[in-house]
């Protein structure tokens, strides 16, 4: 990371893709990992990070995808069948939100089941699973790390169309154009901690026109400085069901369950109602009383090492 900073004039870079995950380990601002991302952020660099492959259950984003500015990336797949949409359903497998802080992540979903990617055959995962590799070093390949890779392709799409757009817009751009999904009634069959805003829509995203939605409230300037630090919109009542405060309605509340399936239409007909209020933050005060509660709630023991490695996203079955 502190590479692509220095190196950002001379090759142009816009987009940093990150999808790794680790288990979160303090607040977001006190990960040294995170605050090289808000680095980045500041910089003018769009970073998108995946979720992580450690659902369905609550709370299951990881680092860096737990750092409120950038754009983390949950996984669906398309039931194989890529021509049509109506099959497409979440990965089992795809973390969920919200953050510690209260954070609604992820914000986007995108293809994440089965995708074709480059992978040298002498590498660790092909000759475990030599059933996946095809033909010229292509290799079949399930995750959250795909899914993010396919959102840092939209990025570039959305900085070449528009390149003044600063890292805060392209995100606005990414959420405000992405469908959730919903059944045939019209009621979302994933709540927003779930799927975000939804699938992605690339020529979306490229020809949109709605840039202020993302990141209100938050100064990244100020929270690298340790000036102020932020919280998200996301709560918990006694029943252990999380919502959206001041939010009510389709799709705002979640029990925690996993909803299965053939597969659901997302479309842009039943977009979210009021708007994206759950990609703002609010300052920092007196903490979140999540009954599930973090390892790390008691101490942050970088110098005894990490129970988890930052790594690639942990390998899953093919979805």
């Amino acid at each position: 990371l502190d590479w692509i900073h220095a190196n950002q004039s001379t090759y142009d870079i816009r987009v940093a893709n990150l999808s790794f995950r680790a288990a979160p380990r303090s607040h977001y601002w006190e990960d040294p990992l995170n605050q090289a991302v808000m680095w980045l952020w500041q910089a003018g660099i769009v970073v998108v990070a995946s979720a992580g492959n450690t659902g369905p259950e609550p709370m299951t984003v990881g680092v860096p995808g737990n750092v409120p500015y950038v754009i983390t990336v949950g996984a669906l797949t398309d039931g194989a069948s890529p021509a049509t949409f109506d099959d497409d359903s979440l990965c089992s497998f795809s973390s969920t939100g919200p953050t510690y802080e209260g954070f609604v992540k992820p914000e986007v979903v995108a293809p994440g089941g089965h995708l074709l990617g480059l992978m040298d055959p002498r590498h660790s995962l092909a000759l475990e699973h030599p059933e996946f590799s095809h033909y010229n070093g292509y290799y079949v390949m399930s995750g959250t790390s795909q899914a993010a890779a396919v959102v840092s392709g939209i990025a570039a799409l959305v900085l070449q169309a528009n390149p003044a757009l600063t890292p805060d817009e392209v995100k606005c751009a990414l959420i405000s154009t992405a469908k959730p999904a919903h059944d045939l009634e019209g009621s979302k069959v994933y709540s927003i901690f779930q799927q975000g805003a939804g699938l992605v829509d690339a020529i979306g995203a490229v020809d949109n026109a709605e840039y202020g939605c993302a990141n209100a409230g938050l100064d990244v300037d100020l929270d690298l400085a340790g000036i102020e630090h932020y919280a998200g919109p996301a709560g918990q009542d006694e029943n252990g069901t999380f919502y959206l405060i001041g939010e009510v309605g389709d799709g705002y509340t979640w029990d925690g369950t996993y909803q299965g399936g053939t597969g659901y239409p997302w479309s842009n007909g039943y977009p979210w109602a009021n708007g994206y209020p759950w990609s703002n933050g609010y300052p920092w005060s007196n903490g979140y009383p999540w009954s599930s509660g973090y390892p790390w709630s008691n101490g942050y023991p970088w110098s005894a090492g990490l129970a988890e490695p930052a790594s690639i996203n942990i390998w899953v079955p093919q979805e």
